[in-house]
């Protein structure tokens, strides 16, 4: 006898209703078509999505039964990356097609050792942090970037 579980097809950005439940996903686990999740409560959901999908923090996912689960970025390692001219170090974080988070006064990316010692090398401060990751998405509204490795 095999188990049936509430089950998503539908994604949208925002919420339409009250939530029935959330689920943390870090920025890797935002990207996905087909995957079992569990929520912040302990429900198993299969998320069953036409096509690949970049789920962001705020958005939800529809159940068929209508309810909607919201998605939170959930915390993961990062580097903050400060600096006396960070729209030159963006530029050379942007330049690497690296994800990043911006905020007034400081970037964030994931952990790359490799990245790392460039930003070093370029007058960046760098600092291991455990923070939620919501990078800006793409130019053209694809809502995410990808770098050399897709």
């Amino acid at each position: 006898m095999s188990q049936t579980f509430p089950t998503a097809r539908a994604y949208r950005s925002h919420a339409h209703a009250t939530l029935s439940a959330q689920v943390a996903l870090d920025y890797d686990g935002r990207f996905l078509r087909r995957k079992m999740l569990t929520t912040d409560d302990g429900q198993s959901v299969l998320v069953d999505l036409a096509k690949t999908t970049s789920l962001d923090h705020g958005g939800v996912l529809v159940l068929d039964d209508g309810r909607e689960v919201g998605i939170v970025a959930a915390p993961e390692e990062l580097l903050e990356v400060t600096g006396d001219d960070l729209p030159r170090i963006a530029w050379h974080i942007g330049n690497r097609h690296t994800p990043c988070q911006i905020e007034k006064d400081r970037l964030f990316i994931q952990r790359d050792h490799v990245i790392r010692d460039m930003l070093g090398k370029i007058g960046a401060t760098v600092r291991e942090v455990v923070e939620p990751f919501t990078p800006e998405g793409g130019a053209y509204g694809h809502g995410r970037t990808h770098g050399h490795a897709h």
